[in-house]
């Protein structure tokens, strides 16, 4: 009983012996184990595969032209020379008509014919009256010379001097009513009247609108063609008065139509030079460059550049924008940490600008380095995520 009692004490023993030789193992601390590195609040970092992974680019800060931009609205319109409104002076029937809206027609193409008789009567009128002058014409140089001569009368020259210039007034007002109605009175001889006269195009341009049919009467004030010449477009931009201080004539115009992508030029020839009723007035702009798809009275939106100053800016890119603040990230270094390669970025906040052509203009805090910093130009808001999201591109 004794022996086995001794036995158990001993085993007892063994176990208490071992047990505390475990604890006391697991609570040596270890030396060899580093400490966690705690990076400040404007610091963010990266390994070389998570740089490449994000697209991580750097670049340095420019001096660029940056102009500030004015949106406005308007519609194009065509200059009153571009434009035009055809009639016949003297009325008539159409007899023939081969034009549709949309055509495209050129200065002195026929657009309709038309037959009226009156039109004879003043060819007969104009050649009678030609006639007579050409005698009359005659009859005042020989009187004028025998009155020299002491043989007629002064009497008898005025009263051919007065027949002679109402002749030559009558011929001359009735050349005026051939123009009028499209006849040329140097190619009007006996042979050739007619009561018929080609109504032509003023203007080179395409047909807006078509008043006419065959056979139907028309009066001198009726509109039967309207040409437009798309050639010398202008744009009519509304502003409120609050802008009038921020455009000049010579400043560009980028427009839009009809939600296309697609950018076009102009630029302002004039501005308004009153102020409507409803505290809005009106700019001119130029087009410049070719628009096949542009028509009068499409509806537009521009932007107005105003004047272009050298400022320092970035890539749009660039610069991040986080809790109403604006931020960019610049290479600080490279290390190495657990035998891995690691680089630094840090953070700046930055109070930005415009933006134009893909660059903004930015304020840079005192003291920062433009000439040595290198700036992530782009990546940067995978730099934000990583800062933001310790999860998602923890280092």
């Amino acid at each position: 009983m004794i022996k086995s009692s001794f036995r158990l004490s001993i085993i007892i023993s063994g176990f208490i012996i071992s047990t505390m030789s475990c604890t006391n193992g697991d609570n040596k601390p270890d030396l060899n184990a580093a400490e966690a590195e705690v990076l400040p609040d404007n610091i963010v970092e990266l390994r070389d595969d998570q740089i490449k992974l994000a697209d991580i680019q750097t670049g340095s800060v420019e001096m660029r032209s940056v102009s500030n931009t004015l949106k406005v609205n308007g519609i194009v319109s065509v200059a009153p020379q571009s434009q035009a409104t055809v009639c016949m002076p003297l009325g008539g029937f159409i007899k023939s008509t081969a034009l549709l809206p949309g055509n495209t027609v050129k200065k002195g193409q026929t657009l309709a014919v038309i037959e009226n008789q009156d039109f004879v009567d003043i060819q007969q009128n104009y050649l009678e009256a030609k006639n007579k002058l050409v005698f009359a014409e005659a009859e005042f140089k020989r009187h004028t010379d025998l009155f020299k001569d002491d043989v007629y009368s002064e009497k008898n020259v005025q009263q051919v001097t007065v027949e002679y210039k109402n002749l030559k007034a009558l011929v001359r007002s009735l050349e005026q009513k051939l123009f009028l109605i499209g006849i040329s009175p140097d190619q009007l001889t006996e042979e050739n009247i007619s009561n018929k006269v080609n109504l032509v195009s003023p203007i080179n341009g395409f047909l807006k609108a078509v008043n006419v049919n065959i056979g139907k009467y028309v009066s001198p004030t009726d509109i039967l063609f309207e040409i437009v010449n798309s050639e010398k477009l202008f744009l009519e931009l509304t502003l409120f008065e609050k802008d009038a201080d921020r455009v000049v004539s010579g400043q560009k115009i980028k427009f839009f139509i009809n939600n296309e992508t697609d950018e076009h030029e102009a630029l302002i020839s004039q501005t308004g030079k009153s102020v409507s009723a409803d505290k809005t007035f009106r700019v001119y702009g130029t087009v410049t460059s070719s628009c096949k798809n542009l028509l009068p009275g499409m509806y537009v939106n521009a932007l107005i550049e105003e004047s272009e100053l050298k400022v320092t800016a970035l890539p749009a890119d660039a610069v991040v924008s986080f809790d109403d603040k604006d931020y960019i990230f610049v290479y600080e270094k490279e290390k190495e940490e657990a035998g891995k390669a690691m680089t630094e970025y840090r953070i700046f906040e930055v109070k930005k600008g415009v933006t134009s052509s893909g660059y903004t203009e930015i304020t840079l805090p005192d003291g920062f380095d433009v000439n040595s910093a290198k700036v992530v130009v782009k990546g940067a808001y995978k730099l934000l995520s990583a800062k933001k999201n310790a999860g998602e591109m923890a280092c």
